[in-house]
């Protein structure tokens, strides 16, 4: 076991991939001489070289078209993509070839690459750098849609989505990449994907969270404990395909739900959980589900801090959903 933070993890999962799989390559803005904007390819090059470390020009639509020829002709590529909110540029490579490969080959052919990029706010980053577009892609018939949020899960979610046949979004927690450090495994491990973690048991509310937003969700956990309401916390982890078994049996103990995500409300994965909820734990409910979420505005720069879920807006909640 080694103490790592997040960025530490990926690092090491990419070079316990590459050491396993020659055909696993890394590709993208910097990766190679600069070891990436934040240092997750950091040292990839000097091992493995200028053909499986790739330093591209910048463009996001020729970095995954490039990344998807390779796969669906045997190769591994993890993409790059230096911010989440860059990928725009590539969602015609990523939605209308990626995820569609498997189905119109009709299974002659599948694109296993996997797209890294860090996302959401808590830094202050310029606009487009912090967005979180996670729903963009869990609305694509095709796309496995990753998030971890601590470093044991990146490391191991990441060599599984590297197994995976099909393409795999992994989404990175851009302010949780230094946050804290855990023991994480050496050598090769995996988190199975799709399925969820309870990261704290409770019995009086349930919180369903991702990414930077768990340990948000943690925090409001402990402070509503000092007002004794147990509040159990999920990570969710994969959001496609989610797991809606640990969920729903989750709010059948508790009979209340918060689910925390900080992408805008509307449409959000939060949307797609909550009708989940309803749909199959309605009898359960002792009161409406409840969204802590981003605003439907552009990700603000300045007002950072109103704009993401906080602790105190989910305890707002959880004492509104206590009192029905």
């Amino acid at each position: 076991m080694t103490q790592r933070n997040l960025i530490e993890a990926v690092n090491d999962a990419l070079k316990v991939a590459m050491l396993e799989d020659e055909r696993v390559m890394v590709m993208g803005e910097d990766v190679g001489r600069n070891g990436g904007v934040f240092r997750a390819t950091d040292g990839l090059i000097e091992r493995f070289g200028e053909e499986r470390v790739v330093d591209t020009p910048l463009a996001e639509a020729g970095i995954v078209g490039t990344a998807i020829g390779l796969a669906t002709y045997g190769m591994r590529p993890v993409a790059e993509i230096q911010f989440l909110g860059f990928s725009v540029q590539a969602f015609a490579q990523l939605l209308l070839q990626a995820a569609r490969i498997r189905g119109r080959s009709r299974g002659r052919f599948t694109c296993p690459l996997v797209l890294r990029a860090p996302f959401g706010g808590g830094v202050r980053a310029f606009e487009l750098h912090g967005d979180a577009l996670e729903a963009h892609f869990v609305h694509a018939p095709g796309l496995k849609v990753v998030a971890p949020s601590t470093p044991y899960d990146a490391k191991g979610m990441l060599l599984a989505a590297l197994a995976d046949p099909d393409p795999v979004v992994f989404l990175e927690p851009l302010r949780g990449y230094r946050a804290k450090r855990e023991e994480v495994p050496d050598g090769h491990y995996t988190v199975p994907l799709g399925k969820a973690a309870i990261v704290r048991e409770g019995t009086d509310i349930t919180i369903v969270a991702w990414s930077a937003m768990v340990a948000t969700a943690l925090e409001a956990a402990e402070q509503l404990a000092d007002e004794g309401i147990s509040a159990e916390v999920i990570d969710l982890r994969t959001l496609s395909p989610f797991d809606a078994e640990t969920i729903i049996h989750s709010v059948e103990k508790t009979g209340r739900a918060i689910v925390v995500h900080e992408a805008p409300k509307t449409a959000g994965v939060g949307a797609e959980i909550v009708a989940t909820i309803n749909e199959k734990a309605l009898f359960w409910l002792e009161a409406p589900v409840v969204r802590v979420t981003g605003y439907d505005v552009v990700t603000p720069v300045i007002l950072e801090d109103y704009y993401l879920p906080s602790a105190a807006r989910i305890i707002q909640a959880t004492r509104a959903s206590m009192i029905i």
